[in-house]
């Protein structure tokens, strides 16, 4: 039987629980990034999500504001508008394409957007291909 090795290695980034089930990711530097990634892009790039993810997550005026609105309008005003929660969300997803067009696609490393995993982990595919460390 014929095994064939797949182009592709995942390396899975747990939450970190450590201060309570806001979304946040930890920052330890998997080993598999080793000579692709160096430690300080990468910690950069995860300390960011992690500070989006918690303005995300920040109750102000804003949010009190908005959930009034929906409540009094019986949430159909949520068919019509973003809450800012949601933005935030794209505004993860443009930074993470941004970080992989400028930075990790051309080290053969790619960030999948958590919300596709339901923000339980953080996915990092990287290609076999040997890509040099620029």
């Amino acid at each position: 039987m014929d095994t064939q090795r797949s182009p592709h290695t995942k390396v899975f980034i747990q939450r970190d629980y450590t201060e309570g089930t806001a979304v946040k990711f930890q920052t330890r530097f998997p080993p598999e990034l080793e000579g692709r990634v160096d430690r300080a892009t990468y910690e950069r790039t995860i300390n960011t999500l992690n500070e989006m993810f918690a303005e995300a997550e920040s109750l102000g005026s804003r949010t009190y504001c908005e959930s009034c609105f929906a409540c009094l309008t019986a949430y159909l005003a949520l068919l019509c508008m973003d809450t800012y929660y949601e933005k935030s969300i794209k505004k993860v997803r443009r930074y993470l394409e941004d970080q992989n067009q400028a930075i990790y696609m051309s080290r053969g490393v790619m960030i999948i957007d958590p919300a596709e995993r339901g923000l339980r982990i953080l996915e990092i595919d990287i290609s076999s291909i040997d890509t040099p460390q620029r």
